[in-house]
Order: structure tokens, then sequence, then C-alpha cells
């Protein structure tokens, strides 16, 4: 069995169901708990807490997705799935958690969606 959106192979009996797609357990959490880039409370929850400690705490991915963007001036989305070689709903996790530390915003360039340094 295979899950219906990433296509990765599931085991018997770690299949999920949503809204009627069979889903291995990543997907299903992404499916239930989906990145949200806009979220005025984590990005307060955020700054409050760099204020507090004087620094902020990045993740390995998020140092690695900063020192792209600051080598690029900003890069689309699915390059950066591919130099990091990860997927791409892990991405948007990482890219949620970097814009609400103010780090890094999205914008179009060409009519093309590109990260970029905030």
């Amino acid at each position: 069995m295979e899950c219906e959106k990433c296509k990765d192979p599931i085991e018997a009996g770690e299949e999920r169901e949503h809204y009627g797609k069979v889903l291995c357990e990543d997907c299903y959490m992404d499916a239930l708990s989906p990145a949200r880039t806009c979220d005025p409370w984590a990005v307060h929850s955020a700054k409050s807490l760099e204020e507090q400690t004087g620094r902020t705490e990045v993740n390995e991915v998020q140092e690695k997705i900063l020192k792209i963007l600051e080598e690029t001036g900003g890069i689309e989305p699915r390059i950066l799935v591919g130099q990091l070689q990860i997927k791409p709903s892990d991405l948007e996790r990482e890219i949620a958690s970097l814009r609400h530390m103010e780090k890094v915003r999205g914008e179009l360039r060409d009519g093309k969606k590109v990260v970029r340094l905030w």
C-alpha cells in the first residue's frame, strides 16, 4: 500500500484515512495540523521569547535555509526542497517557523513565489 499524497510505501496497519484518502502518518499529521505562516500569536510568542532570552533558536535545517537565502538573495520553494532534500511539507513547517521569527518572508518575482530573508 502507498500514501495517496506522497506516494511513500505504508506498512500494513499503519495507514490512516483522511477524507477518503489513504495517507501515511506524516501526511496524516500534516492534514490535521497544516503549517500556518500567517499566525500573529506565533509571531508575538517568537518575538517575546527573543526579547526575554536575547537570542533566537534555530535548528539545523533552518540554519541551512537561512544560509542558502543569504547566498542566493531568495529562491523558489521547489528549488529549496531539492537543495535541502526534504519533503515540501517539511519545508513549509520550517519556513512557517522562520516566518514567525521574522527571519524570512515570501515575495513574488516575475510571477513566481520566492522565499527571501526578512
